[in-house]
């Protein structure tokens, strides 16, 4: 079978792009399609293959803007062609990469991370607090957006949305034209094997791993940290902007890594007193990655982190409030390592991809 892989935009190495990895393990010889692709940002699993991108690619200072070319990438998804023969179009989307044509006779399996979140549900969440011309701006493409979105899906034979709550979304959105199936995310439970085998004391700190984007609620965890006065870790990156903006609002006890190996980001999971996630995810891997590691969550019992935490491996809260944040940190409990890493150890790898050639298969 000749398969295209395509995936929105190749710009660092997160959830999505370990996704991508699985999916081009499973396709050796299947080419890229993306938008933009920041040469050298991801390992050689991906970088090693023919990567085709749209004319935004071209643009000076994309890479550091990208976010910025919203309203353009629809139309950048539009003009791409797929040049390959293929049988399978297998996409990894969260914004517009789903829209590229798929060639006459092929099959088009979408791993849908969510619908563009930020034209949806989360639109107040990224554009609430944003200057006044970039709210006009996107109150006047929303429209636009949601439309071409949902005419985008003629293009999608089957969808594999990864967690029940971006399901229900993608019914909320776009109803229920195009069958769906959940395909859940996995952790990459090799890299936590030395920290199980021989975990390392914990010290008196607490963790975030994120990208700084307004649906992370970094915010919230500062102004939470800024009154308990507790040691809070912070490891990640995002735009200038966003970063100088969340660095603006912290006090001394809350210290901004950036981006750091992965072996230091495991050593960082496996030493914090308990992982803190405050945002509303689709589903969610650094949970689990977490749990991996030994590390309990106090997280918003909201979203897809309720399809893999339970009151055995976190400690909720109900409210996206400072003050409901705050009395879950004093009133957090350890949990049982055991239980963590049992949870983490039923997303694996394997079984992704199994589950993934499963559905693939049954689409022929």
């Amino acid at each position: 079978m000749k398969v295209v892989i395509l995936h929105d935009w190749l710009t660092g190495f997160r959830g999505g792009e370990r996704v991508l990895e699985a999916i081009c393990e499973m396709y050796p010889d299947a080419p890229i399609y993306t938008l933009i692709h920041d040469k050298g940002k991801l390992p050689p699993s991906i970088e090693n293959r023919e990567i085709v991108t749209s004319f935004l690619d071209k643009v000076p200072g994309i890479y550091k803007n990208y976010r910025k070319f919203l309203p353009l990438m629809p139309l950048a998804a539009d003009l791409m062609k797929i040049t390959h023969e293929c049988d399978l179009v297998i996409s990894s989307s969260h914004c517009v990469i789903k829209g590229v044509k798929k060639p006459k006779g092929a099959k088009h399996v979408c791993y849908i991370h969510s619908p563009m979140r930020y034209i949806y549900d989360q639109f107040e969440n990224y554009f609430g607090n944003a200057s006044l011309p970039v709210k006009i701006v996107a109150h006047i493409i929303r429209p636009y957006l949601a439309w071409w979105d949902k005419r985008s899906n003629t293009n999608v034979d089957l969808f594999l949305p990864n967690s029940k709550f971006v399901e229900k979304r993608l019914l909320t959105q776009y109803g229920g034209s195009t069958p769906t199936n959940v395909v859940y995310p996995f952790v990459d439970l090799a890299d936590f094997k030395e920290v199980q085998k021989n975990p390392p004391a914990k010290e008196d700190f607490y963790l975030m791993v994120t990208a700084f984007a307004p649906n992370k609620r970094v915010d919230l965890a500062i102004e939470a940290f800024n009154e308990l006065g507790f040691p809070l870790r912070i490891i990640g990156g995002g735009s200038e902007d966003e970063i100088a903006g969340v660095k603006a609002l912290a006090k001394d006890n809350i210290k901004f890594m950036g981006r750091l190996s992965r072996a230091e980001v495991v050593e960082h999971y496996a030493k914090a007193k308990a992982f803190i996630f405050p945002g509303v995810e689709d589903f969610g891997i650094t949970p689990l990655e977490a749990n991996a590691a030994g590390t309990p969550l106090i997280a918003y019992g909201y979203g897809g982190v309720l399809e893999t935490q339970t009151e055995y491996t976190s400690t909720f809260f109900n409210e996206p409030t400072k003050e409901a944040l705050k009395e879950a940190i004093k009133s957090h409990t350890d949990k049982n390592v055991e239980d963590l890493q049992a949870r983490a150890a039923e997303f694996s790898r394997e079984f992704f991809i199994e589950n993934i050639k499963g559905q693939v298969d049954a689409s022929f």
